[in-house]
């Protein structure tokens, strides 16, 4: 998913859905994303990822519950 600009274009989604949460690229070459929100926000970003942004192959979206973060942003980590 690199070099597509995958976390700012999934923040820029995340702002518009009114999520907050954080993304970041892992050293084996995945996006891993903490995202809180809304249950109807929730979904329709994930239907997002599943696409992703232009010229991004995503192979596989795993989605799981996890107790909140209570994040105030979205926020890209390095």
């Amino acid at each position: 998913m690199q070099g597509v600009c995958f976390r700012a274009e999934a923040q820029a989604k995340a702002k518009d859905l009114h999520l907050v949460g954080w993304a970041r690229n892992n050293s084996d070459g995945t996006l891993e994303m903490h995202i809180e929100g809304t249950a109807p926000a929730l979904q329709k970003f994930e239907q997002w990822c599943q696409r992703g942004p232009n010229g991004a192959r995503v192979e596989e979206v795993l989605a799981k519950d996890e107790p909140e973060d209570y994040q105030k942003s979205f926020t890209i980590q390095m």
